[in-house]
This record gives structure tokens, sequence and C-alpha cells, in this order.
């Protein structure tokens, strides 16, 4: 396990992890950011849904957004993050997960922490489209893993120049066990409620499919990962999925630029499963803060990169910190 090595250093009442995470999400929000829709036809008879954002000037590259669980372009990390990397001279394409983007898929599976063929396809496209530029990509909790599984498999296959992955869940299991303990089965039960409402939607908009019921019964990330995520993505059991897609094991096969940011009192989470640096390749950096939440880092006002008037946005250091990383890692 690493120890602190982060500078993010929020205020003293800022220091609780669930304050952090609640703030972040729900009360200092970023503007809402002007983006262009597009809907890719996928072979497999699905789609996935885009949401593209341009700078004022000529994009100095792009950047591929992967959001967490249940998340969307909506969320506040997706919002600030496109603000700032606009500003600062990148283009951006938000991928929705599968069954995120406000309309259930058309097949029976969906999306997980270890669904890497749509992260290499949206890497892949970026490229074609803009072959004489780099291509980042950065991913958030859900989203942040199934990056770093991808660069993981893909070793030097993969289509991004450079990733950032933001607070991921690196082993399963462990995240599984802390959002059934404690004040965090409040979390739970929030991401649970929305993933069983949206897997029922999809069983009423398409019978034929056959899905299973995601009825109450299937109350923790245990549950309903062994119940419906892993048999729908052909995965043996529980077990088998979390072993597969826990990111922490493919930290030595990525070979491109790679910086992870995770902070020590992540409530999703334990620092157990932070690596010891002979785990990670040569290429990959860790950053751990002692404070932060889960995708949080709600700091000092002026910390953001919104003017000192705009409170929410100046609090929000994250959403700067991802554009000085990328700029870092795209040198």
């Amino acid at each position: 396990m690493q120890g602190e090595t982060s500078e993010f250093r929020p205020p003293r009442w800022l220091r609780n992890p669930h304050v952090q995470t609640i703030l972040a999400s729900r009360f200092f929000l970023p503007p809402v950011p002007e983006v262009t829709n597009e809907r890719l036809e996928l072979a497999d008879g699905d789609f996935l849904d885009l949401a593209h954002a341009e700078p004022e000037g000529a994009a100095r590259a792009t950047v591929c957004l992967f959001h967490g669980l249940a998340g969307c372009v909506s969320s506040a990390y997706v919002r600030g993050a496109i603000g700032t990397l606009t500003r600062a001279g990148y283009r951006v394409t938000l991928m929705h997960w599968r069954g995120c983007s406000g309309e259930p898929n058309r097949v029976a599976r969906s999306y997980h922490s270890g669904a890497t063929d749509d992260v290499q396809r949206i890497g892949e496209l970026m490229r074609e489209r803009y072959p004489q530029q780099k291509v980042a990509a950065v991913g958030w909790s859900l989203g942040g893993n199934a990056l770093l599984v991808h660069l993981g498999r893909a070793g030097e296959s993969t289509p991004f120049d450079a990733a950032l992955s933001v607070c991921p869940p690196l082993v399963l299991s462990v995240g599984a066990d802390k959002l059934a303990s404690g004040f965090t089965r409040v979390y739970q039960r929030y991401l649970i409620t929305r993933m069983r409402a949206q897997h029922e939607l999809k069983r009423q908009t398409y019978p034929e499919l056959d899905l299973p019921p995601a009825g109450p019964d299937l109350d923790t990330f245990w549950k309903f990962d062994d119940v419906l995520t892993a048999p729908l993505h052909g995965f043996k059991d529980v077990h088998d999925y979390y072993e597969q897609c826990s990111a922490r094991r493919w930290l030595s096969d990525i070979r491109r630029p790679t910086h992870i940011l995770s902070a020590l009192d992540d409530p999703f989470f334990t620092p157990e499963i932070l690596p010891l640096a002979d785990e990670m390749a040569a290429g990959t950096s860790l950053e751990v803060a002692r404070h932060g939440g889960h995708v949080g880092f709600i700091g000092a006002r002026g910390e953001g990169d919104l003017p000192s008037d705009t409170d929410s946005g100046s609090r929000r250091w994250l959403d700067q910190r991802v554009v000085t990383i990328i700029e870092q890692l795209l040198i």
C-alpha cells in the first residue's frame, strides 16, 4: 500500500470523506457544458451514445471520458472535466456505458468494471477520426477501473497515448465488502436502486431478451453481480467476475503513460486496494491524497478552474487536476 503523495489539502471542515463525496456530486456543481450527441450503431445490434465537446480554437489532442457506475454526461465530475479540458484546448468525447444515456440498450449485456471492448472501440474511433493527433483517456471509479483493465489487456495495442484513472476500485471484492458495511451502505442502496431500475426498464422495453428480474432481494453488489452482472457478461459467478476485472492485477502490463489518483479516505474502498510500486509498470504513477472522498477533492476557494467569484467551480480541485495530469502525460 502506498502512503500520501498528493499535494491536495482541503480546509479542515472539508476533511470528512462523506462531506467530500456528497458536496462534489450534489452541491459544488460545475456549469452544464455544451455538447453534441452522436449515436454509434454497433455490429451486435446495440448502440453507444457519445457526447462531444470542442474547444474554441484548434484542438491540441482528443480526450475520451469514461464515467462511473450509473453516471452520464450530467454527472458533476464529467461536467467539470469537459469544461476544464475544452478551455485548455482539448477535444472531448464522453462514452456513455450501454444503458446509461437515458435509454435502455438493446441486447442482454450492458456494462461492467471490465467492459474493455467498448473502451477499445471508442479509442480506435477517435484514432481513425483524428489520425494526426494524440488520444488520451480519463475514467472515474468503475470507468477508471475498466480503463486500467483495458490498458493492461491491450498492452501495446491500445489506441490511447496516455490515461488517467480517478478513484478506481482496483480490487472489486474489497469495494463490494466496504459498501455493504456502516454508513457506506447509503451509497450502495442508492446505486443498487438505480441499477435495478435501469435493468427493470430494459426488461419491460425488450421482453424478448428474457432477462432475469432485478428484485428487491438483490440489495448488495455481491448479490446483484452474482445474479445479473456475472452471467449476463460471460463470467462463471461473482467471484470469477471480481477476479478477472479487478484492475490491480493488470497494472504491470500497462504500456502507456498512466496516472492513478486515489484518496486514502475513499468511503467506497479501503487503502489496502492501493498497489505497491513493484506491482505497477514503469510508466504508471500513483498519486494518493489523505483526503478527497470518492471522486470528491473539493478544496479551498480558488483552487479550481473557475473564477473565485463562482464558489462551486473555484473549489473543484479535481477538475483542474485532470487537465494538469493530461498535459503532463501527453508531453
